[in-house]
This record gives C-alpha cells, sequence and structure tokens, in this order.
C-alpha cells in the first residue's frame, strides 16, 4: 500500500490511492426480549432489544421477522391434526397454541407467537441426553448398549438388535431409557441433576420439571417400564431398571418454551456452545454424532422423508415441540400442540419445510465454508473517495461523511451469512444515511440473499436511507431480483456503481448538496477562490494573475498526457477532471474540483509526466509556467516561496489522508 501511496504522488500528487476498500466486523450477538404476541426477538438480561426505533421512534424489525411474521400468519389458519391423549396431562394443551423461533450461531434471535408458553421437553430431550451419555462413557462404550440404526417404527415401539438386544438407535423410547441409564451419577436424584442443569446451559436459564406431566407421565408408563425390565434382561441396563425409567420420566417432563427450543438448536449448531451465554453444554467432538443420530432417528418413521423434503436434523417430541439444527448457521424451535400419525407437530414440519425451502438450508445444499461475510466496515470519514476538494468541501465531509457507511462483503452469500450483515445495519442505522456493499468479493448470492437485500432497501427507504451496490456485474441474480421486486422504484431505490471510489463521490456529492448555502458554488472561480491562492492579498493577486494564461478544454480532452515534459501546473476554474495511470484499462487514480490544482509535482522535480489528465466535463483553467515561476522567484521571492508553502501544504494533506485511510485498511 505503501508504494502505492509513493506510486500516486508521483503520478502528478493529485493521484489518490487506488481504490483498496475491505471489510471488518465484530457481529455483536443479540437477543430481544418481549412477551408481545409477535416477539422481535429477545435474549438474556444483559443483551440488548433487536428492535430499533426509527426518527419517529417507530420499531423497525429485520427482514428475518418479517418473514417469520408472514409464516406465523399463514399458518395460524393449519387445524390439522390433534393434541396428544395418551398422557393425559398432555391433552389439556390448547390446540391453537403457535410459536416460532430462529436463533442464528452468532446469537441473533427472531421468534413470533406463542414463544414464552411453557410446555414439557417430551422426546426432543432424547438427543441431549444422548450427548451427556457420550460425553460420559465415549462412543464406544455407548454404541455397546444403543445402537444408531433407524428402525421405521413408532416412537414407542420395542425394536432391539435380535443379535446384540441393543435398541436401535436412542430417539426411540427404548433407546432413550438405555441412554438414560448411562448418566454417570451414584443416586438417580444425583444423575438427573446433572441432566437438568446440562438442560439449562442449552437454554440459557434455568429449567425445572413440570410435576403434573412427570406424575401423569409415571402414572401412564407402563409400556416404559415394560422395556425398561426388557432392557435389563439384556443387560443393556444394569442395577433396577425402575430408577432410570423414573429418570427417564422426569427428562421428559422438564419445562421449556419455544424460544428455548431455538436457543438449544443454535446451541448444537454453535458446536455445543450456548450462543447467548457462551457456556458450553456439549463437547464440539460429540455435537456431530448427536446431529447424525437426529438426521437419521430424529423424526420416527417419518425420518427418511423429513430429510428428504426439510434436510436439516431435528426432533420431536409429543407436546407439540419440533426443534431443527443446520450446523455452524442456526437453530429452529417451533411449536404447536397438534400432531400427525407420526406424533410430530404438524405446524412444526410445514413451518420447517418452509424455511428450508426459502432460505435455502437444506443440509445437502451447504454454503462453502469461509470466514465472516464483512471483511471489513468503514465511514465516508475513514475512507474517502479520491475525489480532491477544496478546504470548505474537504471541512465538510470531515465533520459529516461518518453517515456513509461501506461494507465491503466477501465469500458466498446465503441466507446464514446476510443475515449478519443485516443485522448489523439494523443495530446502527441511525447513524447511517447512506450504506454501500461492496460485493467485489462477494463469490456467489443465491436467492435467499437477494431476499434480504431487498428487504433491507424497503424496510430503509422510508426512512430516506440509501443503499448503494458496487462491484455487482458478477452477480446478475441480484439486479434481476431488486429489478423484478422494486418494480416501478428500481431506479430510484437500486444504486448501483462500478466500484467504490465513484460510489464515495456520489454519496458525497449528495451530502454536500444540503450545504449549498455555505458552500462555495459558483460556475466560474474568481482568482482567489483558488487553493492556491486563497489567502493571497489584492496586491499579491495582482503580481501573480498577468502570469496566469487560461485555457479551455472540451470534455474527454486529455490535458495531460503521461511521458509529456512538466512545463506548467494548472488551476481548474471550471468544470471537472481526473487523473489516470496510463494503459489499456484506465482505472481513476483521483479527480478535481474547481479551484483545486494539478500537475505540480513533474512541475517542481522536473520529472516527466507519470499519468494523464482527462477533462470529465468542458474545463476551463489557468496554467503558470514553469518559466514564470523561476522568474517570479527573482522578481517576487517571497511569492514564490508562498506558492511553495502552499503547494507543500496540499500535498501534506494529502499524505494525511493517505495514512489516515491506510489505518482504515489495516
Amino acid at each position: 500500500m505503501q508504494s502505492r501511496c509513493v506510486q500516486v504522488c508521483i503520478a502528478g500528487a493529485n493521484g489518490w490511492l487506488n481504490r483498496l476498500d475491505a471489510s471488518k466486523s465484530k457481529v455483536q450477538s443479540l437477543a430481544q426480549s418481549s412477551d408481545q404476541k409477535f416477539q422481535t426477538g429477545s435474549g438474556d438480561s444483559n443483551q440488548t432489544t433487536y428492535g430499533m426505533k426509527n426518527r419517529n421512534q417507530k420499531e423497525l424489525t429485520s427482514p428475518i421477522q418479517d418473514f417469520l411474521e408472514e409464516l406465523y400468519r399463514e399458518n395460524l389458519a393449519v387445524k390439522d391434526g390433534e393434541t396428544a391423549t395418551y398422557i393425559p396431562e398432555l391433552a389439556k394443551a390448547n390446540p391453537d397454541w403457535f410459536g416460532i423461533c430462529l436463533v442464528t450461531a452468532n446469537g441473533a434471535v427472531y421468534e413470533v407467537g406463542d414463544t414464552r408458553q411453557e410446555f414439557t421437553i417430551q422426546s426432543i430431550s432424547k438427543p441431549l441426553v444422548y450427548g451427556l451419555a457420550l460425553e460420559d462413557n465415549g462412543r464406544e462404550a455407548t454404541l455397546k448398549k444403543v445402537g444408531v440404526e433407524p428402525t421405521g417404527d413408532a416412537f414407542n415401539s420395542i425394536s432391539l438388535d435380535p443379535g446384540t438386544g441393543r435398541p436401535r438407535n436412542p430417539m426411540i423410547n427404548a433407546g432413550a431409557i438405555a441412554t438414560a441409564g448411562l448418566i454417570a451419577g451414584k443416586t438417580a436424584p444425583s444423575r438427573f441433576k446433572r441432566v437438568l442443569e446440562t438442560f439449562s446451559r442449552y437454554a440459557g436459564r434455568e429449567l425445572k420439571v413440570e410435576d403434573t406431566v412427570y406424575r401423569s407421565e409415571s402414572e401412564t408408563g407402563h409400556r416404559n417400564r415394560a422395556i425398561g425390565h426388557m432392557l435389563r434382561n439384556f443387560d443393556k441396563l444394569t442395577g433396577d431398571p425402575a430408577p432410570k425409567t423414573e429418570n427417564y420420566f422426569q427428562q421428559c417432563s422438564i419445562s421449556v418454551n419455544c424460544r428455548d427450543l431455538g436457543v438449544i438448536a443454535a446451541t448444537l449448531a454453535n458446536r455445543g456452545i450456548n450462543p447467548l451465554t457462551g457456556k458450553t453444554a456439549l463437547r464440539g467432538e460429540y455435537v456431530e454424532s448427536v446431529l447424525s443420530v437426529m438426521g437419521t432417528c430424529g423424526m420416527y418413521d417419518y425420518a427418511g422423508e423429513w430429510l428428504y423434503n426439510v434436510g436439516i436434523p431435528a426432533k420431536s417430541g409429543v407436546a407439540g415441540g419440533v426443534l431443527a439444527v443446520l450446523p455452524g448457521q442456526l437453530g429452529i424451535g417451533v411449536f404447536s400442540p397438534r400432531l400427525d400419525v407420526h406424533g410430530n407437530s404438524v405446524r412444526g414440519i410445514r413451518i420447517c419445510q418452509e424455511l428450508s425451502r426459502r432460505l435455502d438450508l437444506h443440509l445437502f445444499n451447504p454454503p462453502p465454508v469461509g470466514t465472516s461475510a464483512i471483511r471489513l466496515k468503514f465511514t465516508g470519514a475513514e475512507f474517502g473517495s479520491s475525489h480532491v476538494r477544496n478546504l470548505q468541501d474537504d471541512q465538510i465531509l470531515r465533520e459529516s461523511a461518518n453517515v456513509i457507511q461501506v461494507y465491503q462483503l466477501q465469500g458466498n452469500l446465503t441466507f446464514a451469512s446476510t443475515e449478519p450483515v443485516v443485522h448489523d445495519v439494523l443495530e446502527n442505522f441511525k447513524g447511517m444515511d447512506y450504506l454501500i456493499f461492496d460485493l467485489r468479493r462477494v463469490l456467489s448470492l443465491n436467492e435467499s440473499a437477494g431476499h434480504l437485500f431487498h428487504s433491507l432497501i424497503i424496510k430503509l427507504a422510508p426512512l430516506e436511507k440509501i443503499i448503494v451496490f458496487t462491484h455487482h456485474e458478477h452477480l446478475p441474480l441480484l439486479r434481476h431480483m431488486l429489478k423484478a421486486k422494486l418494480k416501478g422504484k428500481f431506479d430510484e431505490q437500486f444504486h448501483a456503481f462500478g466500484d467504490n471510489d465513484l460510489a464515495l463521490e456520489w454519496c458525497e456529492n449528495q451530502l454536500l448538496e444540503k450545504f449549498t448555502d455555505t458552500r462555495v458554488t459558483a460556475n466560474r472561480l474568481k482568482m482567489a477562490d483558488y487553493q492556491l491562492l486563497h489567502d493571497f492579498s489584492a496586491a499579491e493577486l495582482a503580481v501573480v494573475q498577468p502570469l496566469l494564461t487560461s485555457r479551455a478544454y472540451k470534455r474527454g480532452h486529455e490535458i495531460i498526457s503521461a511521458g509529456d515534459e512538466a512545463r506548467e501546473i494548472f488551476l481548474l476554474a471550471r468544470g471537472g477532471a481526473s487523473i489516470y495511470l496510463p494503459g489499456e484499462k484506465r482505472h481513476r487514480l483521483a479527480s478535481f474540483s474547481p479551484g483545486m490544482c494539478f500537475g505540480e509535482m513533474a512541475f517542481i522535480d522536473g520529472a516527466p509526466r507519470s499519468a494523464n489528465i482527462v477533462a470529465d466535463t468542458d474545463v476551463e483553467c489557468h496554467t503558470l509556467s514553469l518559466e514564470d515561476f523561476t522568474q517570479l522567484g527573482k522578481s517576487h521571492p517571497t511569492l514564490k516561496i508562498k506558492l511553495l508553502e502552499h503547494l507543500c501544504l496540499d500535498l501534506t494533506r494529502k499524505l494525511r489522508k493517505a495514512n489516515r485511510e491506510l489505518s482504515v485498511l489495516e
């Protein structure tokens, strides 16, 4: 970068950094707390509320939140299925309860509906206890007691391997009871205490047993007791099977809510670490084993169809809960008590299918592994365009261009990788008026990411927030999607530029227009308005003015050509000009506003011109020849010194700007 800085200075000192814009961001974990019917996300007490307030103090929700609310409304009318009745307490559930919660591996929580309604975890406890058994015994010892093969049978089937007597897998009742018997502890209460503490770490809050459901389970659990004795007969349980079976009844009776399911799922997605609390619920080495049996066996005799249609490891419970995990990305919790013939929540199945389909979450359609989508972010005050402006405009931008926010994105943009970007924008949108998304380092973009960007544009447009895309040419899907969705508002709301520098300049110009009452905006400047002569007295100007020659150039004309002998310095009176390095592929290094000078470096050191300067518009300027400048040193040496001091100050400002921007890139 420093060599580039030197190159730019040599290229006329008005050339600027060849734009390297990049991005790096700390994506804050965020959860929300609200007990409204439509939640806007919730978290523990040390986290902030996701719902943002706009200038009118109205809540600004995420497009992910909007999508969940849309799914919620679409499925409210679904009344298929019946509540479970074989456990009397479960039959008392309100069949219309309905909640959805999505939690990312970064800790963002989105929820809607009855997400705080308590219910019992039931069979969703099975993979969590299986993970604890793996930690206590290791894979080899655990596999000797419980297999991992799907059965195609109902959850309460008595399915044992005829050769070994092992339960087929830990997701059916026989396997879950055998797993409960593997938990370490001297007594049944101590073993269950460990289970409850583990579940609480998964959920990020202290959980309790619902005693009425536990008693109901215990009083009607004769089949499960028979399974326990059968396991004892095959030595898959040691000692009296009754305490182990009671522990199983207790683990199924732990009270949770839909938000808990989402957080538990996200903990598994985050390799066993709760993304809200940072506490480990399961050692990462065993997460893959838990998710494997969830993927093949978690939905009982519906598991194959589930994996085909939804493609996310999941577990259901007869109280109406469904927990689904997309490894490394997010967790889903759904609660609705109406069950289908397989014992799975009808609405839960529908919601997970829609989430998988519309957000491209299928396990076998994964995004390539990469780093955060946000490579770097910075404001226009920290890193400006290469447009060289007068002192007044430069000062305005340094004080106000922090409302220009640049996000440089990278990698493959999917729902999971784009959500943190949207999350970060909504968390910080109050301080932004212009958002630039630099897509140069983005490898691919799918439809779900395009939907999120569209939703963000729509949300921010009423707040007069402008979104700009750069380097988007290699991602035609984005432009096509936004054009189709924005329709007549496409040109008004879709702004795109070939590179960051042009986008920054456009945003700066938009910002400067708000200060037209205080800026010098004349079409043609007076002599005293030149930055090189800004503090010259009338007498001093009278000496310099006869030395200046007026020139005019048409748009597109090459004012300076690389390799030319430097015989003059230029002062721009009207129009605009830009500097380009020589070569077939033109890349703008800098542009100039009226009042600025250019061509000074080669003018001073006598080297040939190292860059081309082209008129962007019709241009008028004044030139000071090298001969007249030399003669001025003899006739008025103090004026020559003053001009050199101004040139030195101008170069110093440019180098300070370069240093400031280099620090941003580093």
